[in-house]
């Protein structure tokens, strides 16, 4: 049982696929059973628990930044070896996040009374069963944090296979237990009750798999409020904060202005594209969780060829998994607005719809150096860009809004996106000497080329005067031909070896776990 993990593209690669079955499951289900769950709590209930669904989400902010410091600080003790540091920067992570855990629960509990019965407009029938579920959700907040913690043990230590193997279970639990407890006659408290065991359930999966994989965590559980240990867990933890305050304002602030400035209509036609396009967030975000702890791991380890290889190569990857999707986006936006919400959203979602495919395709190559910054200690550097970026981007989309409409409001959030990656991009070469010419003079050239030519084929499909399916058919065949260009003309041969070893891994593992 290895204690100090070896850092390598296969390693990543496998997390990574962990992480991207591991956000797709869940979502499957939660597909498949929301509308019996609709159908059988009814729209008031469901409300409720969507909001259920929405503070066990957001629970987070009491987080004080601890869960992903633990995992910083964890990946750096074990890349230097350092295990009798261990327990100290653990269980010093994990009981002050119970500490806070208290006191939001404190909180909460103290703010229900005035959220139930000033704030939001709960039908009188509810109130009770509204108030007792928001008191079990509050009780729950100690062992919630506490699970952030030991996940990012786990994700320091690069198991996302044991991460996985128990966030499947509970992210799937949050959809499939509403619909089980229906048949039996459950009520909303009764249903966020078992919400709630089943989070305790997964906590002390993670606390027992932590002890299996790092016994020393088992054998010396000590509180360590030494300055050495205590002052960065808080340093850091402070600045993630702030960019888990600042990041929803940043988000959200684009809607509330176009629901005052326009209409509540025009929040629909803007926010429908959005969360549509935002589903991209998982072809990214699988890699990022694993990129973290790597990050933090390789810097501590004193790896910097390797620290390099990696950040140069995760952006190519990225080029070449969100590109053409973003391309494919792009060309046929109002086709898909078509099929999928009619010609009234056709007619005022399309612009909108392209320059948030644009966006996020940007945003999946940004979040690379911003990885890289919070990875190797400088959370501070991001937060100060988030807080910058509120005070341009708000009159931005103030501004833009009041002249061009909805059209305004996403060239506003494109700009943000824009200015943010050049920030980053610029404090990742400012900083670690990471230049974004180097980039692409050397490992994402060919990968630009190939992209480039994709999309003016893709362009020219999508000007045929021919069906929606026979555009479809002539973009899968592109898609393979990019994709047999990209592995006989952009892999090299350990890319190609890494893709192999992948692919038997998943191939091998559902027999292996039986």
């Amino acid at each position: 049982m290895a204690e100090t993990p070896q850092i390598h593209g296969t390693l990543l690669a496998r997390n990574t696929a962990l992480n991207l079955i591991g956000q797709v499951i869940p979502l499957l289900v939660g597909l498949a059973t929301i509308p019996y769950v609709v159908r059988g709590l009814g729209t008031e209930r469901f409300g409720i628990l969507s909001l259920a669904w929405l503070l066990l989400g957001y629970f987070s902010l009491f987080d004080l930044g601890l869960g992903r410091a633990t995992t910083k600080f964890v990946a750096e003790c074990l890349g230097r070896g350092e295990m009798d540091r261990l327990p100290g920067v653990v269980w010093t992570a994990l009981g002050f996040q119970v500490l806070s855990g208290v006191a939001g629960g404190l909180l909460v509990g103290a703010l229900t009374p005035l959220l139930v019965d000033r704030i939001l407009k709960i039908p009188s029938s509810l109130v009770g069963e509204t108030k007792t579920t928001f008191f079990i959700l509050a009780a729950s907040l100690p062992f919630v944090l506490a699970s952030n913690s030991l996940r990012g043990v786990l994700e320091a230590g690069q198991r996302f296979d044991m991460v996985n193997f128990i966030k499947v279970p509970a992210s799937i639990s949050v959809f499939l237990l509403p619909a089980i407890a229906l048949p039996f006659g459950l009520r909303l408290p009764g249903i966020v009750l078992l919400l709630v065991l089943a989070r305790l359930g997964s906590t002390l999966a993670y606390l027992l798999v932590c002890f299996r994989i790092f016994p020393v965590l088992r054998h010396s559980i000590r509180f360590s409020f030494q300055s050495k240990i205590l002052r960065p867990l808080a340093a850091y933890g402070g600045w993630l904060t702030v960019t888990n305050v600042v990041s929803p304002v940043l988000v959200y602030a684009d809607r509330f202005l176009i629901g005052s400035l326009l209409s509540v209509s025009a929040i629909g036609y803007y926010a429908a594209p959005y969360e549509a396009v935002a589903r991209l967030s998982v072809l990214y975000g699988s890699l990022v969780t694993a990129l973290f702890p790597a990050f933090s791991s390789l810097r501590s380890a004193g790896d910097l060829d390797g620290l390099e290889h990696m950040y140069a190569k995760s952006i190519k990857f990225l080029l070449l998994i969100v590109g053409p999707v973003m391309l494919v986006l792009v060309f046929f936006a109002r086709n898909l607005l078509l099929l999928w919400l009619g010609e009234d959203f056709a007619l005022h979602s399309t612009f909108v719809f392209r320059l948030f495919a644009v966006g996020f395709f940007l945003t999946s190559l940004f979040v690379v150096p911003f990885t890289l910054l919070q990875g190797l200690g400088r959370a501070d550097i991001t937060a100060k860009f988030h807080v910058a970026e509120l005070f341009f981007y708000v009159p931005l989309v103030w501004v833009l809004t009041m002249h061009w409409g909805l059209r305004g409001a996403a060239i506003a959030w494109t700009c943000r996106v824009i200015g943010d990656g050049v920030l980053l991009f610029g404090a990742a070469w400012r900083v670690f000497s990471f230049s974004p010419v180097l980039l692409i003079r050397k490992p994402c050239s060919r990968s630009i080329l190939l992209l480039t030519g994709f999309g003016l084929l893709l362009y020219l499909v999508a000007k045929l005067e021919i069906t929606i399916f026979l555009k479809g058919a002539l973009t899968a065949g592109l898609a393979i031909a990019f994709y047999g260009g990209v592995w006989n003309y952009v892999l090299d041969p350990p890319e190609k070896g890494i893709i192999g070893s992948l692919a038997r891994y998943l191939a091998t593992a559902p027999r292996e776990s039986n």
